[in-house]
């Protein structure tokens, strides 16, 4: 992995309110970013992002055929820029949805069996339903089905957190886990990337629409990235345990304060809730518009080629 872990625990482990029911399979995961020559190392997060631009821009078959130069230009040519002049919502929400990708599959080694950016109708499009769809196989010829959003702020303050859990608890209506479902059995990725053919079918099955998705509920994870420019990180000048010690308090008042929330949302809102698993995945930046800014320029480059 590319990045420090600073924490990756079950949630009980660092909740600031042991009150909060349910808490189990909630899980909590800061990473960052290290520093060189006094700077935070902007060049290696955009670094870490074309590295896996292509899991979520590119199908398998695409990936498969194409090799160094050309899978970037094919990749950036998947991608939207119409979100750059906007503000803080929404700017920046591609770029998070590739490193969400990037982290699900170094960190949670996890299947990109919909590579999202690349099934929608256009590159001006965003692409719809979940940010990100993994699929993580198990011991015993088990799995599980990670739906994942990725949010970039420039802050997360208390309404921002709460923006997301209305975002999470919307992806979890039956209709739109059942779209989900129909687009993982109906695209060519879960056969490219499962070879197993006994666990392939055993996936489709539970993701079937003559299924319930009351079965697949056990099975489902979903993954909370929120990247948010930091003043700690933007006055930081290296990756000491003074740095480290202010952002283990921070990220575990904001884990807290969102857990918070979606117990208070979710609990009696969605059906079989405490079946489901959670992560909230926390990683600070110094300036959104400075990273964001290189990226639309780098996407710019590869779509002129």
């Amino acid at each position: 992995m590319e990045f420090e872990i600073l924490f990756d625990c079950a949630f009980s482990e660092i909740s600031l309110d042991q009150s909060l029911t349910p808490i189990d399979k909630k899980f909590s995961a800061s990473f960052l970013n290290d520093f060189e020559d006094g700077q935070w190392r902007y060049s290696k997060f955009q670094s870490f992002i074309w590295d896996n631009i292509a899991e979520t821009s590119l199908s398998c078959k695409e990936r498969e055929s194409l090799v160094n130069h050309s899978l970037l230009v094919a990749a950036a040519k998947n991608l939207r820029l119409t979100d750059s002049d906007k503000e803080d919502i929404g700017r920046g929400s591609e770029l998070a949805e590739i490193v969400l990708y990037g982290l699900m599959k170094h960190h949670y080694h996890a299947l990109p069996v919909v590579p999202k950016i690349f099934y929608k109708q256009n590159a001006q499009d965003n692409a719809k339903g979940a940010d990100s769809v993994h699929i993580v196989l198990e011991p015993n010829d088990s799995f599980s089905i990670w739906f994942g959003e990725a949010k970039f702020y420039n802050s997360i303050e208390d309404a921002r957190l709460l923006s997301i859990v209305t975002s999470v608890e919307n992806s979890l209506k039956t209709d739109k886990l059942k779209k989900e479902n129909a687009i993982i059995t109906n695209v060519r990725d879960i056969d490219d990337l499962i070879l197993e053919e006994s666990v392939r079918e055993k996936i489709k099955k539970t993701l079937s629409n003559r299924a319930s998705i009351d079965e697949l509920k056990p099975k489902l994870h979903i993954p909370i990235l929120i990247m948010h420019e930091c003043e700690i990180t933007k006055n930081a000048t290296q990756l000491d345990e003074k740095y480290k010690n202010e952002i283990l308090s921070f990220h575990y008042d904001r884990a807290t304060s969102y857990f918070k929330k979606q117990i208070k949302s979710l609990n009696n809102s969605v059906h079989l809730y405490s079946d489901i698993t959670f992560h909230i995945i926390l990683f600070p930046v110094p300036s959104k518009e400075k990273i964001v800014n290189k990226f639309v320029a780098n996407v710019q480059h590869y779509k002129d080629q």
